[in-house]
Formats: C-alpha cells, structure tokens, sequence
C-alpha cells in the first residue's frame, strides 16, 4: 500500500525511476553502500507484471544483494528445464546438464518484485510508490532537478521537485528518459510483433517426465517452460502457484484494429486450436480480465548512458522474450550502472568516461541477445564487435546453454555466425553438445 504520511526528500545522492527488477536491485546496491538513494514508482506495489520465467544465471545476481534466501523462502515454483515444439521438433534441456546446482524459477512477478522492492528498503533506500516522475531537468549538469506527481491517498495532486546527483531511469517499456530525449526507436523489421498474454486455472503443465500432469502434482513432479512455434510466431507456458502463465507472440498485423474484447477472443481462440497448448487447457478457465497486450514490443534506445543518467533493464532496450533474459538483463545492466555511479563519485572528473563504459557493457548484452535471437548485425542499435568481445569473455557452460537454446527454437545459424566471427566457434565440440539437448518422438499429455 502506498503511505501517505512519508515526505519525498528534497535532495539525494541518486534518484531512480521505476521499481521493478532493474530499479530495486540499483537502490540496494546504492543504498548498501551508504548512498542517499530515492525510488519513485508510479504503481502501486504490488502490481501485476509478465516476465515469470528466471534462469538459474539469476542467482548469482541475488546473492550479491542479499536476497537469495528471502527468494528461497518465499516458495516460489521451481523447474529444472524446458521443453520446445519448434517446427514439429520435441527437445528438452535439463539445466544440471550445463553444471546449474540451482533451480530456474516461475514467480508470480507481484510478488518476486514487492520481495525484492522491501529488501531495498530494508537495505536503506528510500522507495515511494504510486508518484509518477513527469520530467527530468539536466540543465545544471551537477543537480539534475526531476519533477513529480505525489499520487497517493488523499495527498494533494500537484507537482513537486527534488535534486539530486544522478538519475537512474529504470521506468521498464515506458522508458522514461528514452521518450524525453525522443531517442526510442523501434526495430526496423518487415514483420513486428507483440506480445498477448493471460492467465489460466486448473490448467495442466508438463513435467520434466515429458507428461501432462494436474496442477496438484507439482510436488511431485517438477514442470519445465513450456514453449511452441505456431505459423505466426511462438507462445509459452509457465505454470504459477494457483495460476498459469500463457503467452502469445505474433505479427503485429494480426491484431491490427482489434479492440480489447476482440483481442481476448483472438487469443482464446488461437490458444484452443493449437496442438498441445489445447490439451493443456482442456479443463482450464481463463482468468475474466486477465488479458494483457504489448504491441510493437521491440525496442532500443540511442542514448542510454550520460554523466549523470543511466537507463537501465527494459527502460534502455527490449529485444525479445524467447530467452528469458530479461530479468537477468535487468540485474546484470543495474550492477553496471552501480559500479559506474560509485566510481563518479570518487573520480567526478571521469565520470562521463565510466557512463560511456557502462553503455558499452549494456549495448554488449543486448546486441548479443538481439543477434541471437533475430538474426541482426549491425543494425537496430547492435554493434558487433561488442557482440564479439562478450562471447569471447562468457564462461564456456553459458555458451553451451546459449547454442543449445537457439538450436532448439531454429536460430542456431544466428549463434554458429557470431560464434565464427568471435573465433571461438572452433572451440565447440558440437556433437558432444548436442547431447545435452535431448529429442523427444512425443509427449504424453
């Protein structure tokens, strides 16, 4: 709940925008290490948001925060894999086969991000919730003043302002500062996606057996992601506790003037007449209301980093879900922007050298996940050679997953082309590899 008696300071060290993943894990970071840290977040927490699957790369972004053991206590669902149906092709990884001791997770994200949101105040930050930022001014180069709207209960609606040292725009696909510098381009391609997405009970999930199994058998039986192409695109299938998680991406055009009841029907619709998808819903009810739409969802931005702002998670770039590496983005871009913000306050006269180094760091990961994932090089905001300096640095078992998790939804091309011009593509034994992708002839559901 939002509290309306808590003053919004007028000063700090860092103000940051957004609490979601990528802006709560800046605030306990800063916060830990003694900075005056404000979070301004429009929403009320807690607030529903997609992104449901995590990969066990997570956890070492979690310990470094101190929260890996408030997540494990929380009981959220714990998988250790994933299944596709890519082109009729059945595969299926097992995360311990890429040397993982840690499980991947499916989180209800109301939940995960309030965890993670109370730990940065536990940790020290400020966090103020249902204040939505309306400007940032960076004028005075020193003191950017950022203006605001205090939304909560019964306070009175009008704007207020507050300075501070730097900004931190963590504001998700709204991309805050993206959209003030007029900067937020959208991918250049022949055929744009989005993303519908909605929630299911009772629906079965399929098991690491390869089985359909009801929802009360979970501890029993763990689940994988579930993932299937379809003529126009892809969905996933994430089971949650009382719920399940559904996802369709498909070309834009395929919705083009649909109003929000003749969005639900297209995806109820497509969602029954799918192989496997509509087992797995047999019994299930969807969820009244539950619908949620992303179109055009892929996106970057030109200017991510200054001497004293820093966008960082979706709010600097979006690529595409088949990964599932967005909230691992959103952690690794918030380490980054840390460490350039605590290195600026010790050397101030560097510090449009350390933004410039964080920009290189975060354009790295998102070119590889965008050349990875649609085939692009050297355009829409992807610089190759930074592409090729991260796959030289990335730990060989990261590599691994990575090859096999094109392989298995047909990118493999897009992987073996970056691999080749990083030279390290020479270094794979690739039969050996592939054996950790496992083809399944059926699943039994």
């Amino acid at each position: 709940m939002a509290l309306t008696g808590r003053k919004v300071p007028e000063h700090c060290d860092v103000l940051i925008i957004g609490g979601g993943p990528a802006g709560s894990s800046a605030a306990i970071q800063l916060a830990q290490d003694g900075f005056a840290v404000v979070l301004l977040e429009r929403a009320e927490f807690p607030r529903n948001q997609v992104g449901e699957s995590l990969i066990p790369h997570f956890w070492k972004f979690t310990d470094a925060l101190g929260v890996s053991e408030k997540i494990q206590q929380q009981g959220f669902i714990t998988k250790s894999g994933g299944i596709t149906v890519w082109e009729n092709k059945i595969k299926q990884i097992k995360f311990s086969d890429f040397g993982y001791t840690r499980p991947g997770l499916h989180v209800e994200r109301d939940v995960f991000d309030a965890l993670l949101l109370q730990h940065a105040r536990d940790c020290g930050a400020e966090i103020f919730t249902c204040i939505a930022v309306r400007q940032v001014d960076f004028s005075d180069a020193e003191y950017p003043r950022v203006t605001y709207l205090d939304k909560r209960g019964d306070a009175e609606r009008q704007t207020q302002q507050l300075r501070c040292r730097y900004v931190i725009d963590a504001s998700g696909h709204s991309t805050f500062l993206a959209n003030q510098f007029k900067t937020r381009q959208l991918i250049s391609a022949e055929l744009n996606f989005l993303s519908l997405w909605g929630y299911f009970k009772n629906a079965c999930y399929i098991g690491v057996d390869s089985k359909s199994h009801a929802p009360e058998e979970l501890s029993q039986v763990k689940p994988v992601t579930f993932v299937l192409s379809h003529e126009a695109g892809w969905l996933w299938h994430i089971i949650l506790r009382g719920k399940t998680s559904v996802g369709l991406i498909t070309h834009t055009q395929r919705t083009k003037g649909m109003d929000r009841g003749q969005r639900e029907c297209f995806f109820l619709q497509t969602c029954r007449s799918l192989p496997y998808l509509s087992r797995l819903l047999e019994v299930a009810e969807f969820i009244p209301d539950s619908l949620q739409f992303r179109p055009d969802y892929s996106y970057f931005s030109q200017n991510i980093c200054g001497a004293n702002y820093y966008c960082i998670g979706d709010a600097a770039a979006f690529v595409d879900p088949i990964f599932s590496h967005g909230v691992q983005n959103a952690f690794y871009n918030a380490a980054t922007a840390c460490m350039a913000i605590k290195q600026s306050f010790k050397n101030p006269q560097n510090r449009l050298r350390y933004s410039q180094l964080c920009a290189s760091r975060m354009q790295q990961f998102y070119g590889f996940s965008r050349a990875l994932s649609l085939g692009d090089f050297g355009v829409n905001g992807v610089e190759i050679g930074l592409v090729k300096a991260l796959m030289k640095a990335m730990p060989p078992l990261e590599l691994e997953l990575m090859w096999v998790a094109s392989e298995m939804t047909n990118r493999s091309e897009n992987f073996r082309r970056i691999a080749c011009e990083a030279g390290v593509w020479e270094k794979f034994q690739v039969q050996a590899i592939d054996k950790k992708s496992l083809q399944l002839a059926s699943l039994q559901l």
